[in-house]
């Protein structure tokens, strides 16, 4: 008990120390929200990591999901590598940077407004962030909670305030650039935490191959091949199209998600971009590859501990269960491992949301000439209220972090990605279009709640290949906005720059020939 409660006073103590000395980075509005827009490659590289992967990842999907499909459920993880990654970065990277930057846009929300010319789009867009954040903030918390419950045993309730307090001083001190720093702790944590943790349990099943062999003799009970030994070794596990549709949520999601796309607005140079997208990705192949991969030998840990009164399985307990039996040691660095995933996802929600509801509400719609004091104050106010609501439901959450976790990427990504993607490369993209994804990502998503016509994860990929369907079809047959407008926002991207040559040859002389 020394040696864990030690390594997690350690940890705690960094993150309120580097709270501290981020404080001289967050004296304006554009310091604390965007760190001045000059974050290098490796800090904001870290910052989209830690913030896409959090206990719901590890704790929550990892074990749902490995359950669901078996080791096939690495493909989530690759997934989120490539599509949510790398084709993140490559195809809204430079482009957010450059369009938001020549906008002065700081939020999603003042990026739609600027861009659509619509201010009631911004507000809207303000309420979706703020009410829907705050589930997925929720879960974050659940995943965490329970490993604590394993390692120290400590309520529930105490762990969630404990976390909440310690995340609030740093995000309150130092704003985005103490977030960007602690997701840079907090990632080297998880890099070296994952592969011992995947080693530790897969030596305890007797080796890789040994536990591979006893997982493919377990029988399906998936409705697509029901009795099926070595479904859950196979190559797209025990429900291919169950599996898909998860990843679709999981790595396109991130798209549309204003706590992840925020991070693009914050990049310092061209060279951050290219090592920015290379170091994300292979953050996520071994995050997200090695938690799901880890979740996939979840059935070989059934038992009464993962099972309710019913019999049916608690998902959430799968993965401390596969932990529980690890040396000391070893429990203290899963602690630290999915304590640095879970803070660094929240405080990059709560700066999210905060600097949303103070930016693009107060200040923009009832006090226009708040001074950047002012705005910072209640930017650091906003972040304590979202804190104390999300922990507040977070005492009282759903039967499992999923549910929440899709509820709240399905309304996010639905209404956002779409009208986020064509209004930075397409000129034609209207108005309508962008209330009509809104209407469908959050309506569906909450018509869904009630009506349970599918899963939230099923739900959530819906709405984004909706959005991305109806996007360009409702601009084709809507008015066109102000040609003028449109031109003038898409010459940021023809602004000519000067190059070395070790980028470029191209220069004045090639160009006369």
């Amino acid at each position: 008990m020394f040696v864990k409660l030690l390594i997690v006073l350690i940890f705690f103590g960094v993150m309120v120390w580097v709270g501290i000395y981020s404080r001289r980075h967050a004296t304006d509005v554009n310091g604390f929200v965007l760190g001045g827009r000059s974050v290098g490659p490796w800090l904001t590289a870290f910052a989209y990591g830690t913030s896409y992967f959090s206990a719901v990842v590890f704790v929550g999907y990892a074990g749902q999901f490995g359950w669901k499909y078996g080791v096939a459920s690495t493909w989530i993880g690759i997934g989120n590598a490539i599509i949510g990654s790398l084709l993140a970065w490559v195809i809204l990277g430079r482009r957010t940077r450059i369009m938001t930057k020549h906008l002065s846009s700081a939020t999603m929300p003042d990026f739609f407004g600027k861009r659509f010319d619509s201010s009631a789009i911004k507000i809207v867009a303000s309420a979706i962030i703020f009410i829907f954040l705050i589930p997925y903030t929720a879960s974050v918390y659940n995943g965490l909670s329970r490993l604590f419950e394993m390692s120290f045993n400590i309520p529930y309730s105490v762990c969630v305030m404990i976390m909440a307090a310690l995340t609030a001083v740093y995000v309150i001190l130092g704003g985005y650039m103490a977030t960007a720093i602690n997701d840079f702790i907090q990632g080297i944590i998880m890099l070296i935490g994952i592969v011992v943790v995947i080693g530790a349990v897969l030596n305890g099943q007797g080796g890789f191959m040994e536990a591979l062999e006893k997982l493919s003799r377990i029988p399906s009970d998936s409705a697509v091949t029901a009795g099926q030994q070595g479904a859950y070794t196979s190559f797209f596990g025990a429900d291919p199209l169950g599996l898909l549709g998860v990843v679709i949520l999981t790595s396109l999601g991130t798209w549309g998600l204003p706590q992840m796309v925020q991070k693009f607005y914050s990049i310092k140079s061209e060279k951050a971009v290219k090592t920015g997208t290379i170091i994300s990705t292979l953050f996520a192949i071994v995050i997200a590859g090695g938690s799901y991969f880890l979740g996939g030998f979840g059935r070989l840990f059934d038992s009464d501990a993962i099972k309710n009164a019913n019999g049916g399985i608690i998902y959430d307990a799968i993965v401390p269960t596969m932990l529980s039996k690890l040396p000391d040691i070893l429990i203290g660095v899963v602690v630290v491992l999915v304590l640095s995933a879970s803070m660094s996802t929240l405080s990059s929600l709560v700066l999210t949301s905060s600097s949303t509801i103070t930016l693009d509400l107060i200040r923009d719609n009832f006090k226009k000439d708040l001074s950047e004091k002012k705005q910072l104050l209640i930017m650091r106010i906003f972040v304590l209220v979202f804190i104390v609501v999300s922990v507040v439901i977070a005492l009282d959450p759903p039967a499992f972090i999923a549910q929440l976790m899709g509820i709240s990427w399905g309304a996010l990504a639905g209404a956002f990605l779409a009208p986020f993607l064509y209004g930075l490369y397409w000129k034609r993209t209207t108005k309508a279009a962008v209330w009509v994804s809104f209407l469908v990502g959050v309506g569906f998503t909450v018509a869904n709640m009630f009506g349970g016509w599918m899963s939230p994860i099923n739900a959530g990929a819906a709405t984004m290949i909706a959005g991305l369907i109806l996007v360009p079809i409702v601009s084709l047959i809507t008015p066109k906005a102000n040609k003028e407008k449109v031109e003038e926002i898409f010459s940021c991207y023809d602004e000519v720059v000067s190059v070395p040559k070790k980028v470029s040859l191209h220069h004045a002389e090639d160009a006369a020939e």
